[in-house]
């Protein structure tokens, strides 16, 4: 469904640190800056990037807004949530851990980035 996700920075540099921190815990490699600035980070399921706002206008987060990447364990998305808040982001909602609801158990963990986007990794537990 989804082509890309693009968000805004307001500094290009310390989100730049905080996605290559937080996608290397998924394995993720750093992503390329391109010749507007943007940074892209590629994988064979999706593009996510950063960019500063077009308008020149600061980059505000969305309220209400959530990014969710999928993890393939909950070690990793222990690793994910560790690795943000070492580089600049700050957690958020509850501690990342085991979630029950009408989808079933999930594991968790959020974090709002140094732009202050809100942040989601979930992995699914086994039935």
């Amino acid at each position: 469904m989804f082509s890309h996700i693009m968000l805004g920075a307001n500094d290009i540099a310390a989100s730049k640190a905080f996605y290559d921190a937080t996608f290397a815990a998924m394995g993720i490699a750093p992503g390329n800056t391109d010749p507007k600035g943007r940074v892209w980070w590629m994988t064979p399921t999706g593009r996510f990037a950063i960019s500063p706002p077009i308008d020149g206008q600061p980059a505000t987060c969305g309220n209400g807004s959530t990014i969710g990447f999928a993890v393939a364990s909950p070690e990793m998305a222990d690793a994910w949530h560790a690795a943000g808040v070492a580089n600049g982001g700050t957690t958020c909602e509850d501690p990342p851990g085991l979630r029950q609801g009408a989808m079933g158990a999930l594991y968790l963990a959020y974090l709002r980035d140094p732009s202050g986007n809100k942040l989601c990794v979930m992995h699914r537990m086994a039935a």
